[in-house]
């Protein structure tokens, strides 16, 4: 990436609403938890934050998204992996007070990498056949 600085890819799925924050942040910071949010939970792979925006992000036909972002290394060291299942259900567990301090460790911008449909359809394969 050429920043010079040590990263980690981290993966968050979200509804409308947190990517609507996200979006106003300039795709650079994530928004507050809510008071009976004490945790923010970046995971560590794609294919975990699939399963979750799939899961519970589509939910009453809403859509789910997944991003991926890049946070300092130096930053994370001091959190400790946490594995809530099989091996592919790996994530951090940020106290909400210190997502302030997460977001001024994420490097460059938060990617929208896919969009998920309560349908199991993505918007991109339901114009593709004609």
């Amino acid at each position: 990436m050429g920043h010079g600085i040590a990263t980690t890819t981290l993966y968050r799925p979200v509804g409308q609403a947190e990517l609507d924050l996200i979006a106003a942040s300039g795709y650079r910071r994530f928004p507050q938890r809510l008071p009976e949010q004490p945790i923010f939970y970046p995971v560590c792979n794609d294919e975990y934050a699939v399963q979750i925006a799939r899961r519970w992000n589509t939910a009453g036909g809403a859509v789910g998204y997944v991003t991926r972002f890049e946070v300092r290394s130096d930053f994370l060291a001091k959190y400790d992996v946490q594995i809530v299942g099989s091996r592919l259900h790996v994530e951090y567990w940020i106290p909400a007070g210190e997502l302030e301090a997460f977001n001024d460790a994420i490097v460059g911008t938060i990617d929208v990498i896919g969009e998920h449909r309560a349908d199991g359809h993505s918007p991109t394969t339901e114009t593709t056949s004609q």
